[in-house]
């Protein structure tokens, strides 16, 4: 019996460095399960070689949320209010996006994951929005649990790729964040920014699917129509059969 493929989507695991061990938040994976792929947590620590190897097998990646990313990856300094980083996560991701930019595979960036595209593509981030970012407008961006629930606004560009999605302009949303997009990267637009004109959402207008969102969907979206469509919107640029064929 004929039966579709479903696309396989790389995941990058979260680490607990109190515990020295690997781990993973299931709604991260449960959301792409629902909207028909395959997640498959990647190893923390591969040599390049090894993940040419492997790279081709995946139709898509998800970068996930987690440790703040090192200054010196955009060129600044650490201040004392620059949380824990991960050095090896920081190697990994840089890997990741490297080959699935060249190969115009699909990267949903998830918290974290913003940022991460962001400082890849040339650009800066807020080391802590409380001690660096100047508003006069006070938004709960590191929130406390339960995380199920929406703490603030974000305003929609008008023919984003958000919008296109979506159908609206604005939105309440999630957040559990305390850096952010300082500089814009090189080659992305901006799909949302927050009430405050925080940068909440980019895209890379040139590839199949690049997006990086600075909310949670992966706490909301059996809630939250909207931002279950995230995750098929994703599975669906890694499901299209240009993409598909060149998988092993």
């Amino acid at each position: 019996m004929s039966m579709k493929r479903k696309p396989l989507i790389a995941v990058v695991p979260l680490y607990d460095s109190a515990k020295d061990s690997l781990w993973m938040l299931p709604g991260y994976l449960d959301g792409l399960t629902a909207a028909g792929a395959i997640p498959i947590i990647l190893p923390l620590h591969i040599q390049e070689e090894d993940y040419c190897q492997i790279k081709d097998s995946f139709n898509g990646y998800l970068l996930t949320g987690g440790h703040d990313i090192n200054p010196a990856l955009y060129n600044a300094s650490r201040t004392d209010f620059c949380g824990d980083c991960c050095d090896a996560r920081d190697r990994l991701e840089s890997l990741v996006y490297k080959y699935a930019f060249a190969d115009d595979r699909p990267v949903l960036g998830i918290c974290r994951g913003i940022q991460l595209i962001n400082v890849l593509m040339g650009g800066t981030l807020y080391q802590d929005i409380p001690d660096e970012f100047a508003s006069e407008i006070h938004l709960e961006h590191h929130m406390q649990a339960p995380y199920d629930r929406t703490v603030h606004g974000i305003h929609i560009v008008h023919a984003s790729p958000l919008e296109q999605l979506w159908h609206k302009r604005t939105k309440q949303v999630n957040s559990y964040h305390h850096q952010g997009i300082r500089t814009l990267g090189n080659d992305l637009e901006i799909m949302a920014n927050a009430d405050d004109g925080l940068i909440e959402g980019i895209y890379v207008p040139d590839h199949r699917f690049i997006w990086g969102i600075q909310w949670h969907p992966e706490f909301i979206y059996q809630k939250d129509t909207d931002q279950n469509r995230i995750f098929q919107k994703f599975v669906e640029a890694c499901t299209d059969e240009n993409n598909l064929i060149q998988t092993i």
